[in-house]
C-alpha cells in the first residue's frame, strides 16, 4: 500500500519513547486522576491507574460480548452527542464480529470496541486481553470507511483465535491488498460517560475527539507539548497500521454534562 510505503522512513517504536510523559500532562479539574488504554488509549496514563490484574491471553469469548443487545446500542450511542448517533449506523459484537443493530442515515457509525484495538505489545497493551474493556466510538463518514475497516480485520483474526504475530502478519497483508486509502478529514467521537477503558478507580477517562492521519511527528500538531490540548495516541503508530491517532479533549459528555480538563 503506498501510504504505508511512504511512511517507512518513520520510527514510531522511538516517537512512542517520547509520549510516556504523556500521563503526567491530564489532570481533572473535578479530581478524577484517571487512565487508559488507546482505545483502549494511551500507555502511561494506562499504567498509572492499572489494576494488579493482568491479562496474558484472551479470556472465554463470552466474556467479551454484552448478552444486552440493547445495552450494546445504548452504549455505542453514547459516544457521540445524540444530534449525531441518533442517526447513525449502530453495529454489536456477536461471535462471528461485529452485526447491524441499527440502520443509519448519516453515513456514521458507532461500535463499542474492545481492548485488542489497543497496542500489541509494551506496557501500552495492558489491556489488550481485558475482557471488561468497552470503548464506545462513533466514527464520522470518512473514518468509517478508512479506519473501521482495521477494527473489523482485528476483530475477526481474534475471534478466529489468531496469535498477536499472526494477526500484525494479517494485518500487513490486509493493508497492502484491501485497506481503503486513509480519507482526509477521517476522525471520530468518543465522548461516552460509560466508557470502561481502565481497571483504575475511575473507569472513564476523558471526553475526547480522535482526528486519523498518516504517519506523522507529533511537532506538526504540537502535541504532548506544554499547555497543549493536543495528545498523540499511540494506538496504531505503524506498529502495524501506518496511522497515527490525535486526541483532543472535548470539554464535555455526549449527555451535556461538563467533563472539564486541565493541561499543563
Amino acid at each position: 500500500m503506498e501510504m504505508a510505503a511512504s511512511q517507512q522512513t518513520y520510527r514510531p517504536q522511538i516517537r512512542a519513547e517520547k509520549r510516556i510523559q504523556m500521563g503526567s500532562t491530564i489532570f481533572k479539574t473535578i479530581g478524577v486522576a484517571s487512565s487508559v488504554i488507546a482505545i483502549a488509549l494511551s500507555a502511561s496514563m494506562q499504567t498509572h491507574a492499572q489494576a494488579k490484574t493482568s491479562y496474558p491471553s484472551m479470556a472465554p469469548l463470552d466474556q467479551y460480548l454484552m448478552p444486552d443487545r440493547n445495552a450494546e446500542i445504548a452504549l455505542a450511542r453514547s459516544a457521540a452527542p445524540d444530534s449525531i448517533s441518533h442517526d447513525a449506523k449502530v453495529l454489536v459484537l456477536g461471535p462471528h464480529g461485529y452485526e447491524t443493530a441499527v440502520a443509519g442515515t448519516n453515513g456514521f457509525i458507532c461500535i463499542v470496541e474492545r481492548g485488542w484495538m489497543g497496542p500489541f505489545d509494551g506496557d501500552d497493551a495492558a489491556n489488550f486481553w481485558n475482557p471488561k474493556i468497552r470503548g464506545p466510538v462513533c466514527f464520522n463518514p470518512p473514518a468509517a470507511r478508512s479506519i473501521l475497516p482495521l477494527t473489523f480485520k482485528r476483530t475477526e483474526m481474534i475471534l478466529a483465535g489468531q496469535s498477536k504475530t499472526q494477526i500484525k502478519e494479517g494485518i500487513k497483508t490486509f493493508m497492502k491488498q484491501t485497506l481503503p486509502p486513509l480519507e482526509p478529514g477521517a476522525m471520530s467521537y468518543m465522548m461516552s460517560k460509560e466508557q470502561y477503558l481502565t481497571d483504575g478507580e475511575h473507569h472513564n477517562w476523558m471526553a475526547h475527539l480522535m482526528f486519523y492521519t498518516p504517519l506523522m511527528e507529533g511537532a506538526a500538531w504540537g502535541a504532548d507539548l506544554s499547555h497543549s490540548p493536543v495528545m498523540l495516541n499511540p494506538q496504531f503508530s505503524g506498529a502495524p497500521e501506518p496511522i497515527d491517532v490525535f486526541m483532543v479533549p472535548a470539554g464535555w459528555w455526549s449527555d451535556g454534562t461538563p467533563d472539564p480538563v486541565k493541561v499543563r
